[in-house]
């Protein structure tokens, strides 16, 4: 069905007149006849009555008017839905808990007209193709694993170092301790059953126990960060890996501890990855507000694999 025809049968109905709605067109009497004309043939019924004052619909251009009024309304939302700077910016973080979602929840208080979309995509390989296709324009990630780098239209801005913290409960042999050097966590069981196999934070962690010779368990299912909590609170032997960004609330009674870890901090470098061609203008203002909101990278006495470094 040609939604100018519609338009024009639907200008037409408001006016009255096909000289009025030609004249609300700006084009000539002879175009809207022709447009109304073959909308009439498309639906197989006469939509107007011709009379001295102009033109009335019928009682078919009666039942169609609210329809036509909801396509012309229909096709609005879906144009407005692609057009630049009118769609929501649509931004993968991961987890609604983690760095990435506050860091995102702080845009929003700095820029509340910017319409967001915010998701939660598991892996990267789903984030970049999702990237690709343009279902989303941006996703927080560790940037990629060992051996897969991002494709060429992928670009990476590093947007956050993240410290990472030691959670214990309150019997655990290290929980009155003000800060912990990464040398001192050797030996200790640290428990994170969310490593999942082929994922970049399970890459991370693995050169994290390459480099300092930690013991970190992925054993088990993995019944989320609640199950987590109360595991760590009430096992003594445990402990647990908790990004510094990272907003978990949990039962006064477990008495947990998050215990700053040094000599050196181990961060985990968030990046945000978008389209190279992706002319969405918010990812500007996104990728500009992390610039100036966050940290510096890299600095002396952190330590984060290699292969986490954009190009």
């Amino acid at each position: 069905m040609d939604l100018e025809a519609v338009r024009t049968f639907v200008t037409v109905a408001g006016a009255g007149q096909f000289q009025k709605a030609a004249t609300d067109l700006s084009i000539t009497q002879q175009a809207v006849s022709k447009r109304v004309a073959a909308l009439e043939r498309d639906l197989g019924v006469r939509l107007f009555t011709r009379t001295p004052r102009g033109a009335d619909l019928t009682i078919d251009g009666q039942a169609f008017l609210p329809h036509a009024r909801e396509l012309l309304r229909v096709a609005e939302r879906a144009v407005t839905s692609v057009r630049a700077g009118r769609r929501p910016l649509r931004v993968d973080v991961i987890n609604s808990r983690g760095a990435a979602s506050g860091l995102m929840r702080g845009f929003h208080r700095a820029h509340p007209g910017i319409d967001l979309d915010v998701v939660m995509l598991f892996d990267i390989e789903t984030a970049v193709a999702a990237l690709r296709s343009g279902s989303i324009d941006a996703s927080f990630r560790a940037v990629a694993a060992p051996g897969r780098p991002l494709p060429e239209d992928i670009d990476a801005v590093r947007a956050v170092d993240e410290p990472l913290q030691l959670l214990t409960g309150p019997d655990h042999a290290l929980a009155d301790a003000r800060s912990l050097t990464v040398a001192q966590l050797t030996g200790h069981r640290i428990w994170m059953p969310g490593l999942a196999p082929g994922t970049e934070w399970s890459a991370y962690y693995d050169d994290l126990v390459a480099e300092f010779g930690l013991t970190i368990e992925a054993t088990g299912p993995n019944f989320g960060s609640d199950a987590l909590l109360d595991t760590i609170a009430d096992t003594p032997a445990l402990a647990t890996f908790m990004g510094e960004h990272t907003r978990l609330i949990w039962p006064a009674g477990h008495g947990l501890r998050r215990i700053p870890v040094t000599g050196p901090t181990p961060v985990y470098p968030h990046a945000l990855l978008s389209h190279r061609d992706n002319p969405h203008p918010a990812l500007t203002t996104l990728r500009t507000h992390l610039a100036t909101t966050t940290a510096a990278h890299d600095v002396p006495g952190t330590w984060t694999p290699a292969w986490t470094h954009p190009r």
